[in-house]
């Protein structure tokens, strides 16, 4: 009686512990963003945490890869979990390589602003615990990599009341998502409606008004000297600002000033944490800026 011979698949440890690490870091990875994005996990912890979430991700698409190779040579079991444990390991490492990828093609400052030469102040210092991630204080070489990366964020100038253009900084930032939490000079918004209006000879007041639009329009060049920061009649109001999926905390100064019938608006935008902002401050006052415009291309002096 001929012996029946019974294969047996040899099975692979590594493409079965790919998967159960790929589920750690995955696990880790989201508990350290829901943490930071909606509890009180400070962004240098965000950091650690998802750093070793995506570490854990990493560790296991080389299991991965190991364990698809045990597969096209021997036929050993756990090409299923090797496939799992790179779907697992997608989402950390794809936000930690595009996290890498911004990290070394912008540049590294934390604070940008419409005006390097003289930036809106702080009504207060912002002040968070940085742990590792120490950072220089701004200098004037700092202003000049922002102006080379960033060449487009430039302040704003529009014709129009100083309380018109107010409202519409309220508005926008209420849109954008600017929680503000200090203001300084509000007794300088004077309503003065009649550079908004412009009635025609003889008019008895039976007909509509003929209204101007505020229409941005380019900074005004340098005159070879510093302008004041805060002067007594600029309007300063200062707010915080978090990333719409990571919650990252940025602080926000805007600066209006009235000057010749028109009003200035300059906007700085710092990160709370570390020394690089990955682009984001200045994507955000980019964004920001160009609302604004939109809204007070909207507003008629009535």
């Amino acid at each position: 009686m001929a012996m029946a011979i019974r294969y047996e698949r040899p099975y692979s440890h590594s493409a079965h512990w790919a998967r159960r690490l790929a589920w750690v870091g995955l696990v880790v990875f989201l508990a350290a963003a829901l943490s930071h994005r909606f509890g009180p996990l400070t962004t240098p912890h965000f950091l650690v945490l998802a750093g070793s979430g995506a570490a854990l991700s990493a560790l296991a698409v080389v299991l991965s890869g190991i364990g698809f190779i045990r597969l096209w040579r021997v036929g050993a079991r756990g090409g299923r979990a090797a496939f799992v444990a790179l779907l697992l390991a997608a989402l950390p490492l794809g936000v930690a390589g595009y996290a890498a990828y911004a990290y070394f093609t912008r540049p590294m400052i934390y604070d940008v602003t419409t005006d390097p030469f003289a930036s809106p102040p702080w009504l207060k210092v912002p002040v968070a615990h940085q742990d590792f991630l120490a950072r220089p204080p701004v200098t004037l070489q700092d202003r000049e990599i922002q102006a080379t990366a960033y060449p487009e964020l430039t302040g704003r100038r529009y014709e129009g009341a100083l309380d018109r253009v107010l409202e519409g900084v309220r508005k926008v930032a209420d849109e954008q998502g600017i929680v503000f939490t200090g203001e300084a000079g509000l007794e300088n918004v004077i309503s003065d409606l009649e550079d908004l209006a412009v009635k025609p000879d003889g008019d008895t007041g039976g007909e509509s008004a003929i209204t101007v639009v505020p229409v941005p329009s380019a900074r005004p060049l340098e005159e070879g000297f510093l302008p004041r920061i805060g002067g007594p009649s600029d309007v300063l109001l200062q707010g915080e600002w978090r990333s719409l999926v990571f919650g990252f905390r940025f602080d926000v100064s805007i600066r209006l000033r009235e000057e010749e019938e028109t009003a200035l608006v300059d906007m700085r935008v710092a990160s709370r944490y570390g020394p690089h902002d990955l682009g984001l401050g200045a994507a955000f006052a980019e964004r920001y800026l160009k609302a604004l415009d939109a809204q007070l291309l909207g507003i008629a002096g009535n």
